[in-house]
């Protein structure tokens, strides 16, 4: 039963009987019967906040009445957002009827409920229906399924107030024939190891749940054939690694988290005794703690097809964390939902609320770490480095790993670095404006394939100025790079990745270290081999964001007029603003960002190279519609057969513009020298002032690939 309880009485809500609230049982799906109960008793800090906005939520949706409009428009178009709106809406409202026993909210749901079971037996296709995935209420098949995951939950807390006659109506007419429209009706969706079949599972299966069909249930569950090939227990299979790492990278590893955790709680409140939450290892649990982890200062890392505005305080990763804590109890969860600044309405959050408002929030450590890629982690791994908090400290991320599936890029062994709460060396994430429909309709942009997937839009090796695997999915889906080698010690945490089915005939070797001496800001070491029996023209490129302060680049040239770099693969963006040759060693460039400088010192070993030069870019170059941000970078470029580029990236100084000062502008760099020993190679940093550092490389005596580093330190 409801926790409230009052006179019984009859009423007639869009023309049907109600029966006796008194009648109201606990609903049954995520929210229970227990969440009700603590969220009654519930006030103060965060959870009294987040009980407001609930309410605010759906007092502002009633006020406007029920607008049930008929679908028309693409996504972030006003029939597309009412839509969403309106789910969002139902499940406040039927949240609401259940904490205070209001019957307007009830009836709200009631009435909403009543104009979809009139309209959604008549639809067809929706008319900006997607090719592939097309819906009916909205443009694709993905939106429809999480309407459905909301909606369904609004009518499981409402529904034990209802007669037969309008339960009859609304499954009938409304949530079956969605449910059976999401999987008979598209089984290459449903039955998809994908986000768009894990959003389909979870709502058909709470269907199930919500209206006792055992059928949905086992579907939802194991496919449907039911053969177990696909389904829920697949999808926990094959998308996450044994680390929790979801394939396509943070961004859809948050969307994917809601469906994941929502069903999961809604088998555990059905049927206990399967301990979803056991499943291989705890997987779920683990997926919730990656999540968390890969991110900085809020934000999730752009990995893959990714809109890089998607933090720690989106609503997926809410629910997420009082999931997690109401099976953990881990307080470190408690400096998330500080971060985030509301909490989920369920038993969870209100016991993360009361710990934060008594002040026992303890710190969420992050750790150095690979995740590992692909279901049994042997497809390289995302690999972060860090150094002091994840809010202003030092983080270095390798990526290692396989291709995303079709949102992922063409970017093996690629790079990022954090420092002072900033995208230091960055990544174009994806080139969409989500749900600005005035922007490509908010699908994404022609830019997404022409350039954000492309592999010189990110920090890795191009060969010859073609894409990783010539830019074909099917061939990049089996290639995935290795995780060879990973250290982590008071000095310095290492990584190395490798790849040599990018190209044919080249083998990419890649040595990321982020060294963290006492009394010395972190700094990174990179050495990048390229083997191959074949000259090429090899461009590595570093994304970065600054203002440029300096250089020590020699015979510079200026076009006349800005001219785009190449013809095809990312090329055709890149804007030529001046070039220059390197020298073999220590040409160097800093920039300011914020109010610290970044310092690049660079150079190259190899015995049968020649015009290397490194070039300024901006992006900008065919882009009539000015979709691309006018990011910049440098290319470093080599023609060569065997080669190792090699840099050092340092954070360092002070500029304060307010008080108009300046501290240690200049790089501490003060050569970089690069040598073959009997075992390996070294890399030398003379840093002036400092310490001298070596990075000592080994290498397997039959083919020279490095395949362990470590770091030592020479005191000057």
């Amino acid at each position: 039963m409801s926790i409230y309880s009052f006179l019984a009485k009859s009423m007639s809500v869009a023309g049907f009987l109600l029966v006796s609230l008194a009648s109201v049982a606990a609903p049954s799906l995520v929210i229970s019967g227990n969440d009700v109960s603590e969220l009654s008793q519930a006030s103060g800090g965060l959870i009294e906040a987040s009980l407001s906005a609930n309410k605010l939520v759906a007092d502002e949706a009633m006020a406007k009445g029920v607008i049930v409009p008929q679908p028309k428009d693409a996504g972030g178009g006003y029939t597309h957002e009412q839509h969403k709106r309106n789910y969002k809406a139902m499940y406040a409202a039927a949240l609401q009827f259940q904490l205070d026993g209001d019957e307007k909210y009830r009836d709200f749901v009631v009435d909403m409920l009543d104009a979809y079971a009139d309209m959604y037996p008549s639809l067809g296709l929706h008319p900006e229906k997607k090719e592939q995935t097309p819906g009916k209420l909205f443009w694709q098949s993905l939106n429809e399924a999480v309407w459905l995951v909301y909606t369904v939950q609004a009518y499981d807390m409402i529904s034990d107030t209802l007669t037969d006659k309008v339960n009859n109506k609304f499954k009938e007419n409304l949530l079956f024939p969605v449910a059976d429209y999401l999987s008979k009706g598209q089984p290459q969706t449903f039955d998809k190891i994908h986000n768009h079949g894990t959003w389909a599972v979870a709502a058909v299966g709470m269907v199930g749940y919500a209206t006792g069909r055992e059928d949905y249930v086992e579907q939802a569950l194991k496919g449907l054939d039911l053969s177990g090939e696909s389904g829920f227990y697949k999808q926990l299979d094959e998308l996450f690694s044994p680390d929790g790492y979801y394939t396509e990278g943070p961004y859809y590893q948050r969307y994917a988290l809601m469906p994941f955790v929502w069903f999961a709680q809604a088998i555990q409140t059905n049927q206990p005794g399967k301990a979803i939450f056991e499943y291989r290892d705890g997987i779920l649990l683990k997926a919730i703690y990656t999540t968390i982890e890969l991110s900085y200062n809020g934000l999730f890392l752009p990995i893959n097809d990714a809109i890089k505005d998607k933090g720690i305080k989106t609503e997926e990763l809410v629910q997420a964390l009082a999931i997690a804590y109401g099976i953990t109890g881990d307080e470190s969860l408690t400096d998330i939902a500080r971060q985030q600044g509301r909490v989920s309405l369920s038993a969870g959050g209100v016991a993360l609320s009361k710990l934060i408002e008594d002040g026992a929030v303890k710190p969420y450590e992050y750790p150095s770490k690979v995740y590992r890629d692909g279901a049994d982690g042997n497809q390289g791994g995302l690999t972060l480095l860090r150094a002091g908090d994840n809010e202003n400290g030092t983080l270095l991320v390798a990526k290692n790993t396989s291709q995303g599936m079709g949102h992922g890029h063409y970017d093996r062994l690629s790079w990022q670095f954090y420092d002072n709460g900033e995208e230091v060396v960055s990544d174009y994430g994806a080139a969409r404006y989500l749900n600005v429909e005035a922007k490509y309709g908010g699908h994404y942009l022609p830019e997404n394939n022409s350039w954000a997937k492309q592999t010189v839009a990110h920090n890795t090796l191009v060969v010859d100025k073609t894409s990783q695997f010539d830019g074909e999915l099917s061939v990049a889906d089996i290639n995935p790079a290795e995780q060879v080698y990973f250290l982590k010690n008071d000095l310095s945490d290492i990584s190395i990745g490798r790849i040599n089915s990018a190209y044919d005939d080249v083998e990419l070797t890649r040595v990321l270290a982020l060294v963290k001496p006492e009394g010395v800001d972190p700094f990174v070491i990179d050495v990048f081999q390229v083997k191959s029996e074949d000259k090429h023209e090899y461009d590595l490129p570093l994304h970065f964001n600054g203002q440029v302060i300096d250089h020590n680049l020699k015979k510079q040239k200026v076009p006349s007029s800005w001219k785009a770099m190449g013809k095809a693969d990312g090329y055709q963006h890149m804007l030529l603003r001046t070039s220059a040759k390197n020298a073999k060693t220590d040409n160097r460039l800093t920039w300011l960002l914020a109010d610290r400088f970044y310092s690049y010192t660079y150079g190259h070993y190899s015995e049968n190279s020649k015009n290397s030069e490194t070039l300024f870019f901006q992006l900008g170059a065919n882009d009539p519609n000015q979709n691309l941000r006018r990011d910049q970078g440098v290319l470093r470029r080599l023609e060569a057969r065997d080669a190792v580029f090699f840099s050092v990236l340092e954070p360092h100084g002070e500029y304060n513009g307010t008080a108009e000062y300046v501290k240690d502008a200049y790089s501490r760099v003060r050569s970089l020298e690069y040598k073959v020993t009997e075992s390996g190679a070294e890399l030398v940093v003379d840093m002036a002032k400092v310490e001298t550092f070596s990075l000592t490389l080994s290498t397997e005596e039959s083919s020279s690939r490095i395949v362990k580093a470590s770091v030592n330190i020479e005191n000057n």
